[in-house]
Parts: C-alpha cells; structure tokens; sequence
C-alpha cells in the first residue's frame, strides 16, 4: 500500500471515529414545537422566531412591571421561588426563555450580546409594554440587562443584577481551539458528562429555604430543554460571541445615565467572583450591594427567600 492511500484510510478512519459518537448523542434530539409548550405561557414571533414568554399577574396591581431576564443555560424556571412574593407587592411580572434555552426556538444565529439585547426590545415592543420597566438580571442576564438600558435607557426605572456576569477584571476568553466552529459543539454532545453535564448540578445540592428548587426537580426542568436540537449550539455561540467576563466598558456608560441599581451577590460565588462587587461599586457610585452569605451562584433558586427581600426592599423604594 503506497504511503498516500495509507494516510487517506488513516484520515476516513479518524474521521469516523470523531463524527460516529456524535452522530450517535444527537441522532435522537427532536425540533422544538408548539406542543411541546406547557399549558401556562405561549410563543412571542419574533424576527429570528419564536420565543417563549410566560405572563404572571398580581390579584391587586401597583401599576410596575418587571422584566426578568435568565442566565447563561438555566431557562426561567430559575425564577420560581420570587414570583409569589413579587406578585404580593403588585408587580406584574414578565419572564420568558433566550432563543437556544427552554421553550423557545433554537434559531442559527450569532448569540452575541447584541442578539440577546435586541431580542429582548422586540420582545417588549412585542408586548406592548409603554411604560418604564424593572429589569431583573441574573448571571449572563446582568450584561443583557445592563446593555439593553445602554441603548434603550428611556425604557428602563431599575436595574437589578444577580450574580451578574461581566465585571471581571482580568480579559479572560476561551481558548483559541475552541473558537472553530463545531469543535465546542461537538464536545458538549460527545463529552456532555464531563465538559457539560456539571451544569446539570448547580453548586448547592441542598437548601432550607423553604422557597428553593430542590435537586431533583431542578434536574428534571434544566434536563427537559436538552432533548431538543439547538440547544447546546445556542451555548457554544454564545461562548463564542458574547463577552461575558468584562463587560466594564459597557456598564460605564449606563452608570451615567443614573439609573437606580442593585446588585445581590453570593460571597462564595464560584462561577461569578465576589470580587465583581467592588467593581460594580466602583462603577455604580449610587449604586448598593446586597451580600448573601455563604451564597453559590444559584442563590437565585437556592436562596429565593433573601434575593427576594433585597430585591422587594429595593423596588418598593422605585414604585413612585
């Protein structure tokens, strides 16, 4: 056998080997449909498709409307335990799924902050939505948030930032091998346990708080969406697209437009650092910080109980 004909095989047979373990974890991922919805919430047309957006109204409301704006993979169910407790102060409460996430379509698009950002006007404009908004942002929601007041600040009464990405200050990116198209992709199908599936488990397996998602039932709502096709793509772009450890250059120029800020973090957050809460001092003057204590990342659904009376605390104070 010439030398060509050997490294011809060698190359079909390498190929094989890393497209057949790929083939085999998404051969089985169906396309998200309307019927696949639950039975509360409903489909937003949007110009790159459909997204998922659930209305939650209060029996007495104060006139306010709160938007709230979901992370990097875990869909709006992470809101749960602040609903009730936000629907009592007689807020009406808007939350939906990113495009890729949830139960919303998984368009191919680059998801950069941008992407999110518009897709958030639309879905606003979509609802008719004419007076000022609270906007609530939790991890990669915090940039979203911030870069949705940057250009729509006539829009927005209040920032509030949970967990929220993009105040690092060291340029971080991912590695260079991992910008190629289908190399991310491809590891989060063919290694999902070990690249991946850690987010599965969130940081804390156990709270009191009687307001919490337990781990079972997170493991049930998070794993739903991944039976769909998108969804890890959505991930990989946004990796790839969206800078989501300084985003400082950005949050300067909304600090300007002086809108009233909060931002709640957990002083043992393992994926966002605590230390962003100086930067965010440093960059929101009049801004406040609200520490949970021995709070994770997942404070937003381990520790729903005191998010939530930091964040009624520091809207009751911008109703009027």
């Amino acid at each position: 056998m010439s030398p060509g004909f050997f490294l011809i095989g060698l190359i079909f047979v390498v190929a094989v080997c890393i497209y057949l373990p790929y083939w085999v974890k998404t051969k089985d991922l169906k396309k998200i449909r309307l019927e696949n919805l639950p039975s509360a919430g409903d489909w937003a047309k949007l110009s790159k498709g459909n997204i998922y957006y659930r209305w939650h109204e209060p029996k007495e409301k104060n006139g306010q409307t709160i938007v709230m704006v979901h992370g990097f993979s875990t869909p709006s169910f992470v809101w749960k335990g602040l609903l009730n407790g936000l629907l009592n102060e007689g807020f009406s409460i808007l939350v939906y799924d990113h495009y890729g996430r949830g139960f919303s379509e998984r368009p191919r698009t680059k998801y950069s902050l941008d992407f999110y950002v518009e897709t958030l006007k639309e879905l606003v404009s979509h609802q008719n939505i004419d007076e000022k908004i609270h906007l609530v942002g939790y991890s990669m929601g915090g940039p979203i948030i911030g870069g949705f007041a940057d250009k729509y600040s006539d829009q927005v009464k209040s920032l509030s930032f949970i967990a929220p990405a993009g105040f690092g200050k060291v340029q971080t990116s991912i590695p260079f091998f991992m910008k190629i198209p289908g190399v991310i992709e491809w590891a989060m199908h063919v290694l999902a346990d070990r690249f991946y599936g850690s987010a599965i488990s969130s940081e804390t397996t156990h709270s009191n708080d009687p307001l919490s998602i337990n781990e079972e039932e997170f493991q049930q709502l998070f794993s739903f969406q991944m039976q769909f096709k998108g969804f890890r793509e959505s991930l990989a772009s946004t990796m790839r697209n969206f800078n989501l450890f300084d985003a400082r250059e950005m949050f300067e120029k909304v600090a300007v437009k002086n809108i009233p800020s909060i931002a709640i973090w957990g002083d043992n957050d393992g994926v966002v650092s605590y230390k962003g809460a100086e930067t965010f001092s440093e960059i929101f003057h009049e801004g406040k910080v609200i520490t949970i204590e021995e709070g994770t990342h997942d404070i937003t659904y381990r520790q729903p109980s005191e998010v939530l009376e930091a964040i009624k605390n520091f809207l009751d104070s911008q109703i009027f």
